[in-house]
């Protein structure tokens, strides 16, 4: 079950900032805002953990979709922004992780369903098509 909850992509370019650039670009192209890229490895060396391979979060939100789902589920906010992971994997690829969105709004069903089922997955689908593998 794990497995199903995540998506996983192989990026076209083998360097991770530049598929988190590319990500941003795909993200503003189709509607959506780019709040922040954070270098996890920067943040996490403040705390004095290294990490061997670059880590970063590409946060990403459509307002209209984030209204639709908090106007009536707030405790749905847990998960606002959406977010993927991009980092080098121990193949030395670069990878982009993310929640499987379409699976996660069928099992809240209603609302979430419509948006994060349908509308958000549908949008993830369009953006990572510039930026991963075929």
């Amino acid at each position: 079950m794990p497995s199903m909850m995540l998506n996983i992509h192989e990026s076209r370019y083998q360097d991770v900032d530049r598929t988190c650039v590319e990500l941003k670009k795909a993200i503003e192209a189709n509607g959506w805002s780019c709040p922040a890229i954070r270098n996890m490895n920067k943040a996490m060396a403040k705390h004095g953990v290294q990490f061997d391979r670059p880590v970063r979060i590409v946060e990403l939100c459509k307002a209209d979709y984030a209204k639709r789902i908090l106007t009536t589920n707030a405790e749905m906010l847990t998960l606002m922004p959406c977010a993927w992971g991009v980092y080098e994997g121990a193949d030395g690829k670069v990878w982009i992780s993310g929640m499987n969105t379409g699976l996660m709004g069928k099992m809240f069903g209603g609302t979430i369903a419509e948006v994060l089922g349908k509308d958000v997955a549908a949008d993830e689908k369009a953006m990572l098509k510039s930026v991963t593998k075929p």
